[in-house]
């Protein structure tokens, strides 16, 4: 970059980064903060309390957003004394400023998501399903990719990934998944990526290469803590245990450790089979349960929801929220955003940010998109 460009960025940041104030009402969370921890001091039974484990979660969250925010400011800070050292004659400096602006643009972007991320379960863990569509090999082969494709995006952004649940593909891939996205604000991050996500292709198991289309299903669900009132009485439960499937070797369950919870008042079934422990699968299974159990009972009062829920039925066209064509052109489409990239490679191995931050930035009335643009496909 040139001087010019680097000092023209450095600008919009600083003025990017003024505006995020009114937003983070530093005063008023450090106030909170106080409030919280004077109510531990002074109360005998705080520490015996349940709500005590959602304030001091609160505390926690709101004492690493002020941090955030003051390394932020630091960074821009230390930006403008670099700039400032350069224009007296350190050009040795230009390099290692235009590294420090490039950082400081990141950190940014990163934090304008932050604000805009205040839903009441943002900052949970996410739990995501994908189901294959209509399609057999070839959609149980598109999941197996989306997987890795969670995978390598958890990964980057210093997440930790639990498969809860596995069903494989009779051929090759997988017909259905569940697994955990363990961080901060995953759940906030990934809850754009419910819908059905559409693959064009030619098929690497049709043997006269003909192109194919591919549909998978992906819900996302908050991890729900467990000092949130979602009541689940056992004798309204029916507990199935099975042998959990596998590759076989060595490595087979010869015992019924897995874990089927059907929760009979709503029809509601989930899985477990990650664990040979049949304790810890029941475990994950009821924390499923509590997920989806709190989405049933918001989808009652959000009609949006229930259009979500009613979308879960059809996992094939005109459902679809993006597009992945590798043949006969490459690019990766949001349908929803219109944003849209030709390096599907990189976007298969992970790199979802630009897709991830689009909507965030969309629904929150910041990204406005010309109506006009659609998906020819």
């Amino acid at each position: 970059m040139q001087p010019e460009e680097i000092i023209a960025e450095l600008d919009s940041d600083k003025k990017l980064i003024n505006s995020f104030a009114s937003a983070v009402k530093e005063g008023e969370v450090n106030k909170r903060i106080e409030e919280i921890n004077a109510l531990s001091v002074s109360d005998p039974n705080f520490w015996n309390k349940k709500e005590s484990r959602s304030l001091l979660k609160e505390q926690s969250n709101y004492k690493k957003f002020i941090e955030e925010w003051g390394k932020l400011k630091s960074a821009l800070e230390d930006c403008y004394v670099f700039l400032e050292l350069y224009k007296e004659g350190d050009e040795s400096l230009l390099p290692e400023l235009e590294q420090n602006v490039k950082t400081l643009s990141k950190t940014a972007g990163d934090f304008e998501l932050k604000l805009i991320l205040g839903g009441d379960h943002d900052l949970n863990n996410a739990i995501l399903t994908i189901h294959s569509g209509a399609g057999g090999t070839e959609s149980n082969d598109w999941v197996a990719m989306i997987m890795r494709m969670y995978s390598r995006y958890a990964e980057t952004e210093g997440f930790s990934l639990e498969i809860l649940d596995q069903l494989e593909g009779e051929e090759a891939g997988i017909k259905s998944i569940t697994f955990n996205v363990i961080g901060p604000y995953s759940y906030g991050y990934l809850k754009g990526e419910t819908g059905i996500h559409r693959l064009v292709r030619i098929s690497p198991f049709d043997s006269q290469n003909r192109r194919h289309t591919s549909f998978a299903s992906v819900f996302v669900l908050p991890e729900i803590d467990d000092d949130l009132e979602i009541e689940i009485n056992e004798s309204e439960l029916r507990i199935d245990t099975y042998r959990a499937g596998g590759a076989g070797g060595q490595h087979i369950n010869r015992t019924d450790s897995a874990v089927r919870l059907t929760h009979i008042p709503t029809g509601i079934v989930v899985t477990c089979q990650s664990e040979r422990s049949q304790h810890k699968n029941k475990a994950h299974a009821m924390k499923i349960l509590r997920s989806k159990l709190y989405e049933y009972e918001m989808s009652k009062r959000n009609s949006e929801k229930e259009k979500i829920e009613a979308s879960k039925s059809d996992i094939g066209w005109g459902n679809q929220i993006r597009s992945y064509v590798m043949h006969p052109y490459k690019m990766v489409k949001d349908l929803r955003t219109r944003h849209e990239t030709g390096n599907v490679d990189a976007v298969m191995d992970g790199e979802l940010e630009p897709f991830i931050r689009s909507y965030l930035l969309y629904t929150a009335g910041i990204l406005k998109i010309n109506e006009g643009s659609g998906d020819n496909e």
